[in-house]
């Protein structure tokens, strides 16, 4: 049960620092405390934590309008950040995770400007079954956080124009383009801007928990700890991981959402094997790694290594996953 509430406001639009003061704050959040963290990046582009860079954004047209791209903890598709956009991150221990309650805060700081919101699908709040944020979440060692994106005033052009969305997921969303799925709040209240979407937010959180918010401070974060997890967010390495030459692709769109795997093949045995993927679940891809690779190329014993995923993965996923393979 939640009794105490604490904000903190980002002082930084550098995707890098921002990611590493929500991984500090996961570490902070206290038993029956819920955190609420605001924060903006400049011109963005952040990746879910299983997908490839180079497939899902324009990393060239990126760095050359002098943007940067960014990847972070949690699973799920990419997202275009610029200063019309306002991030959230609720962070909360897991027996006091609840998403339905944490999204009642956006939805009920929206009815200040007139609007009447929802949560729609897997991960999404709507308007009128337009999508104005995109949500995605993460758990470690018993603490969780939920976060998302509000699309107040964001320049859309750049949104396509950087995003790679593949034709299989738009159609599975029923739209033509990332841009004629989403709209700017702006567009349905012209009077909203974010320090006052801000406020508001304060206000829900407050309301919908029931105890005035304390101030996180910069002086109560560790700015030693956040330096290194900053040059962590912006290492090659995390942003694009190890570049492999495949000898199979595997690749597919489910309900749940798309997953590609690249098997590297020696003899008889699996190599090496590397996952993307936008699912929601954060650690498909080390799980199947793990279980994979090293063992023989062969059905059954891929199938037989997967099932070990039991009760770690959505049985629906796992299924999927399994029927894939037996496909080849």
């Amino acid at each position: 049960m939640i009794k105490r509430t604490r904000i903190y406001f980002a002082d930084s639009t550098c995707p890098y620092h921002n990611l590493a003061v929500e991984e500090q704050l996961l570490h902070l959040v206290e038993d029956e405390e819920c955190i609420l963290y605001l924060w903006q990046n400049k011109h963005t582009v952040v990746i879910g934590r299983n997908q490839n860079a180079f497939k899902e954004c324009d990393t060239k047209r990126l760095a050359a309008d002098g943007g940067k791209l960014a990847r972070r903890l949690s699973g799920g598709g990419s997202v275009f950040h610029d200063l019309g956009n306002l991030n959230f991150t609720f962070l909360v221990k897991e027996r006091d995770y609840d998403v339905d309650r944490q999204l009642s805060v956006i939805i009920r700081a929206l009815k200040d400007f007139g609007l009447n919101a929802e949560k729609t699908g897997r991960n999404d709040i709507c308007i009128d079954q337009r999508k104005f944020s995109g949500n995605a979440f993460y758990r470690h060692k018993g603490r969780c956080y939920h976060h998302g994106t509000i699309l107040v005033d964001v320049d859309l052009q750049n949104m396509s124009k950087y995003l790679h969305v593949s034709r299989e997921k738009l159609r599975s969303k029923g739209v033509s383009s990332v841009k004629s799925r989403v709209v700017n709040l702006k567009d349905l209240s012209p009077s909203i801007n974010i320090p006052d979407l801000k406020n508001a937010l304060v206000k829900a959180f407050a309301e919908i928990y029931n105890a005035e918010p304390a101030t996180i401070l910069n002086r109560d974060l560790d700015s030693e700890e956040i330096k290194r997890l900053e040059e962590k967010y912006a290492s090659r390495e995390w942003l694009f991981g190890k570049r492999m030459e495949a000898d199979l692709t595997l690749n597919q769109r489910y309900v749940w959402g798309e997953i590609s795997v690249n098997f590297q093949i020696q003899g008889d045995i699996i190599a090496d094997v590397q996952v993307f993927s936008d699912a929601m679940h954060e650690t498909i891809a080390e799980l199947m790694v793990s279980c994979l690779a090293g063992i023989r190329f062969q059905q059954g014993a891929m199938v037989d290594a997967l099932r070990r995923l039991e009760g770690k993965v959505e049985q629906e996923m796992l299924e999927d996953i399994i029927a894939l393979i037996n496909t080849q």
